[in-house]
């Protein structure tokens, strides 16, 4: 086996080296015999001999060897075709519109527009990029397929994803230039004497492009903003969100549209006065937006479940300013120290927001459960309501499952109504699970902020009050999914399709290096049910379920309903947070219809005069979600990387995540926090890959490192600008190396 290095980070203040490189295929001048070659084909009605080809060109016997190599080089970059021993002009190629997807090794691929989810992407060499950089929309020429997958050519690039960006400002006697704090920009970008707007060496800045540059020459910019210390919490979350592209105010025009907004403060003749019912809120302790509160009652014939959310849609009218802000939003984005809200906070913390003793518009799904938890009725209705109690999960927690006599001493009047709820959720959870909804067992880290300090970075805890929560939330979702789709209304739907086969079978070979006996039936939610109880407890739950994850398809929205596999559900929808997700509101909207009797298929989007094209609408929230959950995990590797900053030299406990040739992927016990031990740090041993049972092996020592194992490891290295950690395993490295580090 051959060791092979992972990059490491490169230091601040060190310019990048652009990855471009001159197309191959692209020279600005052809030879001579090439241009009369390519002449005398075009003058051909048909495929043509090598002796014609001479005899047209007029060359001799001796001339043929250099005719010969010219040929080959012309059919290599596809200017000429052969078939059989004639050859003719290659028919040009066919262009297609394409977004470029870079990764941090230089080389990239062109997702087509247009094309069916799950198809191979279009590889792009680095010297077939044509000067393209990430996100850009380009056109791209198919040339060949190599290993199963097409590989192509930028032959021109439409616009710019990236004409802003952030970095570290380098400065040198001309000025300087920025390394942006992304890998996937393969640049450094000159900044001109007078461009610099008074930078420092090593500062966080701002950028706007001026000048892309050729494929030989990088581009030029201009500092805009200076953000500061490049090491400091605010700066990092700045420095991610300025990355992720996503806007931190309102336009004037919608917080003008949200502040001229009139509470509703009694009931109309479409609106139902349910203020008389003990409603509350179940949030977590940070929570400012409320826009979910339950009630549980007992009835003869089992529960009734009111599941009343905020009535959005009330306030936020198709096509308003407010509405359309929000559609592209799509869904508001919580970070450590900041919430980038999907509404203006006048709605979304104010006349949307549940909170207590303050009546609020809400709609509300009335559900009837028998004593065995089946669903017998359901029922909406716009309402009014006024919520009890703010509640935490703690508190919930506290009162229903750790019976705490203080907690419950507190509150007599919403006691019983949560022991309702409470065996309701049970019963609906039962039910779930016995249909194959799958629930994974994977942790998320909590960050506690000191300032401009990380101060913690733990497991987020997840108690019985969170579960009863999404048993009902769940509950409602389902319900109003059902409801809209026997009535054939036109809505987003989230469906989870089947997951990867291919991935499935990754899955399969790491779960038999892990030990796992898997189940011998049908792949389905049970199956994966079966997988994840198996692993339940044991040392290697974290990776299975993580493992499990990765298998599974991307929830999505979607107008056709396709049921969602992760919930073993054959309808599903989001309803029950209309504040913060984009989607809840269409459903809002179109179940508000059906109330009113109205047929009308546009009615849930913003643009209806454009037409309502629910599947491109599903396309672009899914693609807002997916912004959202990468800025979030983005932020969450830049705090975790400060966070460690000044504790090179300590020991953690971690778990095997992954292993490569070039080396483990590690991820500690105490803070989810993931990082890498290179291979080149293992120098007790020569190593070899074992990539089918997922280990390393001691070619001497026999020691053996697999994926699952428990191992210690000891901090190395925090490169912050490219957000990676380096750990060494104290156990594999050499005395000679010990002692040097």
């Amino acid at each position: 086996m051959v060791k092979k290095n992972l990059r490491k980070g490169k230091p601040v203040g060190k310019p990048r080296k652009n990855r471009r490189q001159a197309g191959r295929g692209g020279r600005t001048a052809e030879s001579s015999l090439q241009s009369t070659i390519l002449a005398l084909l075009a003058k051909q009605t048909g495929a043509v001999t090598i002796t014609e080809i001479m005899q047209g060109l007029h060359l001799g016997p001796g001339q043929e060897p250099l005719l010969q190599k010219t040929m080959l080089q012309l059919i290599d970059t596809g200017r000429i075709g052969k078939k059989g021993k004639r050859f003719l002009l290659a028919a040009p190629p066919e262009s297609v519109r394409a977004t470029l997807d870079l990764t941090a090794k230089g080389f990239g691929f062109a997702i087509i527009e247009g094309e069916s989810k799950g198809g191979k992407d279009v590889f792009i060499a680095p010297h077939h990029l044509g000067g393209a950089s990430h996100g850009d929309s380009i056109m791209v020429t198919i040339t060949g397929t190599a290993r199963g997958r097409r590989e192509g050519r930028v032959i021109e690039i439409l616009s710019r994803a990236v004409t802003r960006f952030c970095g570290i400002f380098s400065a040198s006697g001309g000025g300087g230039y920025v390394t942006p704090d992304n890998d996937r920009l393969p640049y450094t970008v000159l900044i001109r004497r007078g461009d610099e707007m008074g930078a420092k060496d090593g500062m966080a800045v701002v950028a706007d492009i001026i000048d892309y540059g050729s494929e030989r020459q990088g581009p030029t910019g201009r500092i805009i903003e200076l953000l500061g210390d490049y090491r400091t919490v605010s700066v990092q979350i700045r420095m991610a969100i300025i990355q992720s592209a996503l806007h931190e105010t309102f336009p004037a025009e919608v917080i003008a549209a949200a502040e001229n907004l009139a509470a509703v403060t009694a009931c109309t003749d479409d609106r139902i006065d349910l203020r008389h019912l003990s409603h509350v809120t179940i949030d977590g302790e940070t929570a400012r937006d409320f826009d979910d509160a339950i009630c549980v009652n007992r009835t003869p014939g089992g529960f009734t479940l009111y599941v009343s959310i905020a009535d959005v849609g009330h306030y936020v009218t198709p096509g308003s300013p407010i509405d359309r802000e929000a559609y592209q939003r799509g869904t508001s984005v919580y970070l450590p120290d900041r919430v980038l809200p999907m509404l203006p906070e006048r709605l979304s913390n104010d006349l949307c927001s549940l909170v207590p003793d303050q009546d609020r518009p809400a709609m509300t799904a009335i559900l009837s459960y028998d004593h065995q938890g089946r669903r017998t009725d359901e029922q909406y209705c716009k309402s009014l309501i006024k919520s009890r109690q703010r509640f935490t999960y703690t508190t919930v927690n506290q009162l229903l499952y750790l019976h705490d006599s203080q907690v419950r001493a507190a509150y007599p009047d919403l006691t019983p109504m949560l022991e309702h709820g409470k065996e309701l959720a049970a019963l609906l959870r039962s039910r779930r699970s016995a249909r194959g909804s799958l629930e994974f067992n994977l942790p998320e880290p909590q960050i506690a902020l000191d300032q401009e300090r990380v101060a913690s970075i733990t497991l987020a805890e997840r108690n019985q009050a969170h579960l009863l929560i999404e048993d009902f939330m769940l509950a409602a979702n389902e319900a109003v999914a059902e409801t809209l789709s026997k009535a054939r209304k036109p809505v987003l739907y989230r469906i989870h399709e089947y997951p990867d086969l291919t991935k499935l079978e990754t899955f399969t070979d790491a779960a038999k290096a892990l030990g796992l006996q898997l189940p011998q039936s049908a792949v389905n939610p049970e199956w994966f049910g079966l997988v994840i109880a198996q692993a339940k407890g044991s040392p290697a739950e974290y990776i299975v379920n993580n493992l499990l994850l990765r298998t599974m398809q991307q929830a999505r929205y979607s107008p056709e309903n396709a049921g969602h596999f992760g919930l073993a559900a054959d309808f599903y929808l989001h309803f029950t947070s209309p504040i913060r997700r984009y989607p809840d509101l269409v459903a809002h909207r179109v179940l508000h219809a059906l109330l009113l009797g109205q047929a009308a298929a546009t009615q849930g989007l913003p643009f209806p005069e454009e037409g309502g094209n629910l599947a491109e609408a599903g396309l672009h929230l899914s693609q807002c979600e997916r912004k959202a959950i990468d800025i979030e995990r983005n932020v969450h590797v830049r705090l975790a990387a400060l966070f460690l900053m000044d504790r090179i030299g300590e020991t953690f406990e971690a778990i095997i995540s992954g292993v490569t040739a070039f080396g483990l992927f590690i991820v500690l016990d105490a803070c989810y926090i993931s990082g890498s031990v290179p291979l080149t740090t293992m120098t007790d041993d020569y190593y070899l890959h074992d990539s089918r049972r997922y280990r390393l092996i001691g070619e001497r020592t026999n020691r053996m490192y697999q994926l699952g194992d428990r191992v210690t490891v000891r901090l190395d290295h925090v490169d912050l600008l490219n957000k990676r950690l380096t750990f060494i395993l104290p156990g594999a490295v050499s005395e000679p190396t010990a002692q040097k580090q």
